[in-house]
């Protein structure tokens, strides 16, 4: 199992004002597999992607990712754990303005010792066209485009992304799952999706839905519908 999660806890403030936010979360992924985490907000999906990724510490449990369990290294580990196997896509682009595109993607280009081919990943992402503009001169889904773009290059094994269509109207958030779904083929990285967006799961190979800091359903997806083919 590529990524495993094993009776993780987290708490928030301290004393009298200390709130248990995952209460034993249990789950796994397989390598190249689209996961889903569905649920209301408050439910913890956020605090769990955040602690996958190595941004928030967990107070229990342990997690597993490629063998490694990276649930209780120190702040260097988790920084070189972040670097070498972790690619991060938000609602929100956090593009640098007075960089094109292409450099835009450079900037985490040099962070990996075996980066994508950069020509070839801005075709992929549709951007070829757009490669020299600044953020400023795309589009809200060429920009989205861009910030995944500037995630995979350095060919991460997990990509995280937390409400990647929360910005975006309909039809761009289509063309930015469709997106994600090509890169899964293509590239096999293992992609976790954290969204509201209920309709989002048809798309993935594997579903979580937590509730009140728990999961209380985790399933494989038998009938999988393209990411085009999705409607809400």
């Amino acid at each position: 199992m590529y990524l495993e999660v094993r009776n993780l806890v987290k708490y928030y403030g301290e004393e009298e004002n200390k709130v248990k936010v995952l209460k034993g979360i249990d789950c796994s992924v397989e390598k190249g597999q689209i996961c889903v985490l569905l649920g209301p907000s408050g439910s913890g999906k956020s605090t769990l992607l955040n602690i996958i990724g190595g941004i928030e510490e967990l107070d229990e449990g342990e997690i597993f990712v490629d063998g490694k369990e990276i649930g209780h290294m120190n702040s260097k580990e988790l920084s070189l754990y972040r670097r070498n196997n972790l690619g991060f896509v938000f609602q929100f682009y956090n593009l640098v303005p007075n960089l094109s595109v292409k450099e835009n993607i450079e900037v985490c280009e040099y962070l990996s010792k075996a980066p994508l081919d950069i020509d070839d990943l801005i075709k992929t992402l549709g951007l070829w066209e757009h490669k020299d503009k600044f953020p400023n001169q795309l589009s809200g889904g060429q920009q989205q485009r861009c910030a995944i773009g500037r995630a995979l290059v350095k060919n991460p094994g997990i990509l995280l992304c937390d409400e990647p269509t929360g910005a975006l109207d309909y039809a761009t958030s289509k063309e930015i799952l469709e997106l994600i779904e090509k890169v899964n083929k293509k590239y096999n990285n293992t992609i976790i999706i954290v969204t509201h967006n209920d309709a989002i799961k048809n798309m993935a190979h594997k579903i979580m839905k937590l509730h009140d800091g728990k999961v209380i359903k985790e399933y494989e997806n038998k009938n999988i519908v393209p990411a085009k083919e999705l409607e809400w």
